[in-house]
């Protein structure tokens, strides 16, 4: 296990125009409202990705084309106290760490 950078490249499309609208198929805008997450406070959202996700350690799943692959498992607190239990994936890449999406942590294959 390792710790990804606090300073890993978290794209804000990746949470404007992915996770944080609704969408007609794997939607997680209302999983992450339960926690206060909206489009309108986005950067929160990425601030906590950085400090409560970032500082617990990274999972090496797999290495593909685009770099080796980190899943981190973790718990998500809103502002609004609520907690989320969330896998992150991340991919490392040219030393570059990238956020690739947040599901919600049902517990399996745990």
């Amino acid at each position: 296990m390792v710790l990804l950078p606090q300073d890993s490249t978290i794209n804000p499309s990746k949470l404007t125009q992915y996770l944080l609208i609704e969408l007609p198929k794997d939607d997680k805008s209302k999983f992450l409202a339960q926690a206060g997450y909206t489009l309108t406070n986005w950067q929160q959202l990425e601030q906590d990705l950085r400090t409560q996700i970032l500082t617990q350690p990274a999972e090496l799943v797999e290495t593909t084309l685009y770099g080796q692959k980190y899943r981190i498992r973790a718990t998500l607190r809103g502002q609004n106290g609520i907690k989320l239990k969330i896998i992150t994936i991340w991919i490392v890449n040219n030393n570059t760490t990238r956020f690739v999406t947040l599901v919600p942590d049902k517990g399996e294959n745990s």
